[in-house]
């Protein structure tokens, strides 16, 4: 489990089918094998380490839900390591499972490192997102500003532009999405009910402010 809140801006020093070596330190601090890190928002298990950098394998099916076949050398990538029990949740929870990629549109400058980011989602996720709900992009926790058709936006502050790779990020670029898991909960205990009554859905929910 983790929160969405970057540790450190890790940089691919290689990328295969099967296997990423990232350079990177903070996350380094307490590694050892077997641990979980978020890799731009996909928890990849850690295979091996030494003193500068960490290698984690990528199975086919992580490679087609999110945009880690689309890294390679040089490329930046945002680190977290899993949440510790006595950790503070400062994001929301973020399970590193990768429901799909979205489009990056725009990163729009607001004034005093402020920015102003635009992400198209796949049609089927918008039941998933509401305005001031959580969603994690490239493993980053951040609040829904507005939802209009399929278009996300996001204001993104100076420590996020600072010290993620979104200022990397380029029109048209994918990007990682994994939405509330508590939505998805109450989506699927609402489909659940044996209630003869109309069905209480996202949409309706919205509707009543929820």
């Amino acid at each position: 489990m983790f929160t969405g809140i970057i540790e450190e801006l890790g940089t691919v020093d290689r990328a295969d089918s099967a296997r990423l070596r990232i350079l990177c330190r903070r996350v380094l601090e307490d590694m050892q094998a077997g641990a979980s890190i978020a890799v731009s928002g996909v928890c990849l298990t850690v295979a091996g380490f030494d003193a500068a950098s960490f290698s984690a394998d990528v199975s086919p099916e992580t490679l087609r839900a999110s945009n880690l076949g689309d890294l390679g050398h040089g490329s930046p990538v945002n680190l977290e390591r899993a949440l510790s029990p006595s950790g503070r949740l400062g994001g929301h929870l973020v399970q590193g499972h990768i429901d799909g990629t979205g489009e990056f549109l725009a990163l729009d400058a607001l004034g005093d490192d402020n920015w102003w980011l635009k992400i198209r989602i796949p049609r089927e996720f918008e039941r998933y997102v509401v305005a001031k709900g959580s969603i994690a992009i490239d493993g980053i926790s951040l609040t829904v500003a507005s939802l209009e058709q399929d278009v996300l936006a996001a204001a993104i502050i100076p420590v996020t532009w600072r010290e993620t790779a979104l200022r990397s990020r380029r029109a048209g670029d994918r990007v990682n999405l994994e939405c509330d898991i508590l939505a998805k909960y109450v989506e699927k205990l609402l489909g659940a009910r044996p209630d003869t009554r109309p069905a209480l859905t996202i949409d309706r929910l919205r509707e009543l402010g929820y």
